[in-house]
């Protein structure tokens, strides 16, 4: 059985098909940027206020000590977390294009000092041999003072540390601090943040972060709870989920950071009273200074520093059970979770995991639609127009991509393009969270078919009313999504293989000729190793497997490339071999036209 295109796929073909066609160096590098970043780790950007635990976060993902916690330069720049087998090498990009290498210092730390005045810096790029990092590229951004901006451009600029789309993040970690309430302005501030940022709930979660450090609860979870979930009843429109966290309890532990001092410090505070540990915890600096205190100063400072006061009195209770009971219940009591647990930190990374080709595939719309409107002349102009119908917003880029229809719908939402009632936005944004038809209706598998049928009606109602407007085709779009879950399409019997696209003949001569001369551009110079050598013809445009359909394309596109090259060299002999080449490609795509699958 054949496995049906994903969004990634398609749009991979179309940066391929659209590369190829492209005679403009500096657009077909950025379609090319576009189709590896399909390929590459998701990334996910962390913002915050400033102070906010932000890179304590950032360290509790990747499990080290990496991102500085204390103001100072490097806090000041977009700082991005790779996977790399040179682990603990750095790359400071400035903004002139040049980059300096240095590395980590011991402990997996950043350097204070990079070589290079901090306002030069446009992103510092760390290459970590971490598992985690296969899947995801984390990226720390500078904190903000406040989540109000000016502008679309400003609000990139300080997340993603560009003002370019070309070059962004694909989710969002937003860290809030903890507070006993967030007014309207501080919400609607949010709200404006995430949309000029191109973030939606498909692809934001809020965290709460430092709730243990709020109130004299001595259990700060009930509140910090029922927080989260009044600010993501205001917030369901922008972000995921809001979850609350203590960020400084889920580092300590996945960093290790408690050495023997302070292992053995704990086991000494768990040997006190309660009554006399409750005391010395009452004013944290009474852990150094009190001459009750059984730690010495430095202890003492570490464990407040790793652990504060909830941490303290959770890392005791455990510490008669050893250093991993320590760690597991710190982490824990930390509210960061397992990838299998909804409402934590963890269970947020692991949605926007399962979805990444999905949103990264959203991301990859939104740059080639920048792409498309870029100034442009001749068969360019041309090429760059079929992208930017390719990517209508009035109709799907391919009818299989149920995810991307309802992310544009959700997008549409938060915009005030499309306007729900409170059932209907429930179940959109249950559409959008969730790839089981049975959790995307909210009812049990076998009721699913009747449950989207008895949606469709509402929303081809309300894809009526909006008719003639985005909302309208962002309905009907959710339409189509329901009435495939109400009316499973059998899976089509797989078509019989084509048979082989014999090579083109080729000048060999021609071939070689071109392959000297400096003229040509490395690229160009690959296609003509491949037209040479290739067995068959899609191995001659550079597209093995292709359908034949794409064979042609490829190589129409590779006759006009040659074509124009033509006209640029300065001898008569490299004028007729680039003609020659084009002449063989040309006959490649009439071939396969025709209907031909021998070239002879």
């Amino acid at each position: 059985m054949t496995t049906a295109p994903t969004a990634g796929d398609r749009l991979r073909e179309l940066c391929a098909t659209t590369a190829a066609r492209l005679t403009d160096p500096a657009l077909r590098e950025r379609v090319r940027q576009v189709r590896a970043r399909l390929d590459a780790p998701l990334q996910i950007a962390v913002a915050g206020a400033v102070s906010s635990g932000k890179s304590t976060l950032v360290n509790a993902l990747l499990g080290l000590p990496v991102a500085p916690v204390d103001a100072g330069e490097c806090t000041r720049v977009v700082t991005q977390y790779e996977y790399g087998p040179d682990d603990g090498r750095v790359d400071v990009e400035c903004d002139n294009g040049h980059t300096t290498t240095t590395r980590l210092l011991p402990g997996h730390r950043l350097p204070s000092d990079l070589g290079v005045p901090i306002e030069t810096v446009r992103r510092i790029r760390v290459q970590l041999a971490s598992d985690t990092l296969r899947a995801i590229t984390v990226v720390d951004t500078p904190g903000m003072n406040t989540v109000t901006v000016e502008n679309e451009q400003a609000a990139r600029r300080m997340i993603f540390g560009t003002d370019q789309d070309d070059d962004r993040a694909q989710a969002l970690i937003y860290v809030l601090r903890y507070v006993q309430a967030f007014d309207d302005t501080t919400l609607a501030e949010f709200r404006g943040l995430t949309e000029a940022c191109g973030m939606t709930c498909v692809n934001t979660l809020a965290v709460l972060s430092q709730i243990d450090r709020r109130g004299d609860e001595e259990d700060p979870w009930p509140t910090a709870r029922r927080l989260a979930a009044r600010a993501y009843t205001d917030l369901r429109a922008s972000v995921f989920d809001v979850v609350p966290v203590i960020g400084l309890l889920a580092e300590t532990a996945g960093t290790g950071a408690l050495g023997p001092a302070e292992l053995d410090g704990l086991a000494q505070l768990a040997e006190l009273d309660e009554a006399d540990l409750e005391f010395l915890l009452l004013d944290l600096d009474d852990l150094a200074d009190s001459p009750d205190s059984p730690l010495t100063p430095e202890v003492a400072h570490s464990l407040v520093r790793h652990l504060h006061r909830y941490g303290l009195r959770t890392a005791v209770t455990a510490s008669p059970q050893g250093s991993e009971a320590i760690r597991r219940t710190l982490l824990e009591n930390s509210g960061f979770g397992a990838a299998a647990r909804s409402g934590t930190v963890a269970g947020g990374i692991a949605h926007f995991a399962r979805r990444a080709d999905q949103l990264k595939a959203l991301s990859a719309i939104t740059q080639l639609r920048r792409i498309s409107r870029a100034p442009a002349f001749g068969n360019d102009l041309a090429t760059l127009d079929a992208l930017a119908d390719e990517l209508d917003e009035t109709k799907p880029i391919a009818a299989g991509l149920s995810g991307l229809r309802v992310f544009a719908a959700v997008e549409a939402v938060a915009r005030g393009q499309l306007v729900l009632t409170d059932e209907m936005h429930d179940e959109l944004l249950r559409l959008a969270r969730s790839d089981d038809p049975a959790e995307q209706l909210g009812v049990p598998a076998a009721e699913v078919p009747e449950a989207a049928r008895r949606a469709t009606e509402r929303w081809r109602a309300r894809a009526m009313i909006e008719r003639g407007r985005i909302g309208g085709q962002r309905a009907r779009d959710v339409l189509g999504v329901l009435e495939d879950l109400a009316f499973p399409r059998a899976e089509p019997a797989p078509p019989p293989p084509a048979p082989p696209l014999a090579a083109t003949p080729v000048n060999a001569e021609a071939v070689r000729r071109l392959l000297a001369s400096p003229l040509v551009p490395a690229e160009d110079r690959e296609a003509l190793s491949r037209l040479l050598a290739g067995a068959d013809g899609a191995a001659q445009v550079g597209a093995p497997g292709a359908s034949a359909q794409e064979v042609a394309g490829y190589a129409a596109a590779w006759s006009t490339r040659f074509r124009s090259l033509s006209q640029f060299l300065t001898f008569t002999m490299d004028r007729r071999a680039a003609e020659s080449v084009s002449d063989s490609y040309a006959q490649l795509a009439f071939a396969v036209q025709e209907g031909s699958p021998h070239v002879g």
